[in-house]
């Protein structure tokens, strides 16, 4: 809670005129049924028309002044709440972006979306409510109870009765409704993940006909969420009947009293309708406060997931005084005896790695699946830290580089190609955004893509939808290498990135990335003996640790993991033509 009410500070001045006009708004509600007795008691009984007329053009005064504060109060309120989510919202985006994986993981992608949404907006919504009626509400509560004693006292029990019936309803409110808004919530992340899933899963769902199987999954998820809404719904539309129902009862029992009282000339005809005025008053401004008590507690629980976001402590962080990389780096990566255990693991993922991949030369990294070689990649660029050991960039621990600077010098071609709703230009300034248009055609022809981009009728600014959808697996990853390549690294990263594109192709893009970027530090990732037989040096991994390290033919000749692999793949043929 202390997390998001930090962000309100700013606001303060804001907060200042809203107090002010709200001050305004209940001083002039509370003139007009002092002004409504007079002109009864002294205008209309009396039958003296100026004293109507005169007292009527200041009660018409008074009740523009009070839509003129209201007005106000409102705006300001609506500006406060609007502007404190925003910056909640980019609170959020900015330390969601610099979460590593490990922190991602923790929260799951679809509760980040809600909690950056749907908690958001229940704040803003509460904001609004607080800043008009929390204020508004007591100040008029206190103010009509004043006015209505100093109006009657003989009538005083008929409001203490109302208060006692509203207090009632207030704890009703708060016992049924308030446990169940943190479910709420987390039913609604449940829904949400289970939707994201099955959206990024379309064509796997279809493929093995468990639409039915899904379909189920999402109602029994939907149901729940439903059946706690309808619960809470119907608890909070229960509120507005009965408060209704207590505002009329204390209105007769106040007409009733109060015709008493005029009867025996103890009271004046005025006095009892203003009376009535204040009691109404008294009952809604207690009727907004219950609406703020359970609008509070549904916010509280979104600011306290949002504040576990902004709160978590980010795992990867710049050190306080990096060092810098050499102006003339020329990519060389080392690790030395690395070892990496996952978060709440039991076993280490990867174990006293060591090796070198040197600048202008070829690494490439294979083993069965599950070996741990994204784990191993994924630690060059600091998506992950090292449990043990070091990895070494240009002869520095990348713990002591700032992360910008590691990876301003790394191009990484992910296993899964990933591209962004925008053109294909667009796609390839994220390698570098001041890159000239030669630089992204001559990197296109490297990555072998510059034949579909041409044959598309606007060329590189052909729209790409969201995630690349319009596109095939071969053009995505092509892209992607593009992208990788517009950047000009010292280090070029490939995480088993030719695995959809066609031996022909594979052998071609490697051919040209060697010829026309000959003194980066290659390393590739791969399943396919055919993509790494020509690499300088192949580390083989099995169960997180290296079982053999040379090149194809040493391989071959003393690795039994590798060899076996070779041969699972390639023709006896093609395997003598490899080692020669």
């Amino acid at each position: 809670m202390r997390t998001v009410l930090r962000f309100y500070k700013k606001y303060i001045p804001f907060v200042c005129i809203i107090l002010i006009v709200l001050f305004g708004q209940v001083m002039c509600e509370l003139l007009l049924p002092a002004y409504m007795s007079d002109i009864i008691d002294n205008g209309i009984v009396a039958g003296d028309m100026d004293h109507i007329k005169r007292v009527g053009l200041i009660m018409i005064g008074v009740a523009l002044a009070a839509v003129i504060f209201s007005v106000t109060g409102s705006l300001f309120a609506s500006m406060t709440a609007a502007k404190s989510a925003r910056s909640i919202r980019q609170a959020l985006f900015t330390k969601v972006t610099a979460f590593s994986r490990a922190e991602i993981e923790t929260f799951s992608t679809a509760s980040l979306i809600t909690r950056s949404t749907n908690d958001v907006q229940m704040i803003q919504q509460a904001t609004v409510m607080c800043l008009r009626m929390m204020i508004f509400a007591p100040v008029m509560g206190i103010g009509a109870v004043f006015m209505a004693l100093k109006t009657s006292v003989s009538l005083s029990w008929t409001i203490g009765l109302a208060l006692i019936c509203v207090s009632g309803l207030m704890v009703f409110s708060f016992v049924a409704i308030f446990p169940r808004f943190k479910k709420m919530q987390e039913k609604l992340d449940r829904v949400n993940l289970i939707m994201k899933e099955r959206l990024s899963g379309t064509l796997v769902v279809r493929a093995f006909r468990t639409e039915f199987f899904e379909q189920k999954r999402f109602d029994e998820a939907n149901a729940d969420l439903t059946k706690l809404y309808v619960f809470v719904n119907r608890c909070l539309a229960f509120m507005v009947p009965t408060m209704t129902l207590i505002m009329s009862g204390v209105g007769i029992l106040i007409i009733w009293a109060g015709a008493q009282l005029v009867e025996a000339q103890e009271l004046m005809i005025g006095d009892v309708l203003a009376y009535l005025q204040y009691a109404m008053h008294v009952i809604m401004s207690f009727m907004f406060v219950t609406m703020i008590f359970v609008m509070i507690p549904r916010a509280a629980v979104s600011a306290k997931r949002v504040g576990e976001v902004i709160d978590t402590e980010v795992s990867i962080r710049d050190p306080e005084d990096p060092d810098q990389l050499p102006a003339e780096a020329g990519g060389k990566v080392e690790f030395v005896n690395v070892s990496f255990a996952y978060p709440d693991a039991e076993e280490m993922a990867l174990q006293n790695i060591s090796f070198t991949a040197e600048s202008g030369r070829t690494t490439a990294i294979i083993g069965g699946t599950g070996c741990g070689k994204s784990t191993l990649i994924n630690l060059i660029p600091r998506f992950y830290d090292a449990t043990e050991g070091q990895v070494l960039v240009d002869g520095i621990d990348v713990r002591k580089l700032k992360q910008a600077d590691l990876r301003e010098r790394i191009g990484l071609v992910p296993q899964r190609g990933t591209l962004f709703s925008g053109t294909i230009e667009s796609n390839l300034f994220y390698g570098d955004a001041e890159a000239a248009q030669e630089e992204l055609v001559a990197a296109s022809e490297i990555a072998q893509a510059i034949g579909f981009i041409n044959d598309k009728p606007e060329g590189f600014n052909t729209a790409v939808a969201q995630g690349g959808g319009n596109v095939s697996g071969g053009q995505k990853q092509r892209l992607c290498i593009a992208r990788a390549l517009v950047k000009k690294p010292e280090t070029l990263v490939f995480d088993d990135s030719f695995n959809a594109l066609d031996f022909a192709t594979d052998k071609v893009l490697r051919k040209a990335i060697k010829e026309r970027v000959s003194e980066s530090t290659f390393i590739i990732v791969a399943q396919r003996i055919n993509t790494i037989m020509d690499a300088d040096q192949i580390i083989v991994l099995e169960n997180g640790s290296i079982a053999g390290k040379g090149t194809h033919k040493e391989l071959m000749e003393h690795c039994e993991v590798y060899s076996e692999i070779a041969r699972s793949q390639l023709s006896r043929e093609e395997l003598e033509r490899g080692q020669m």
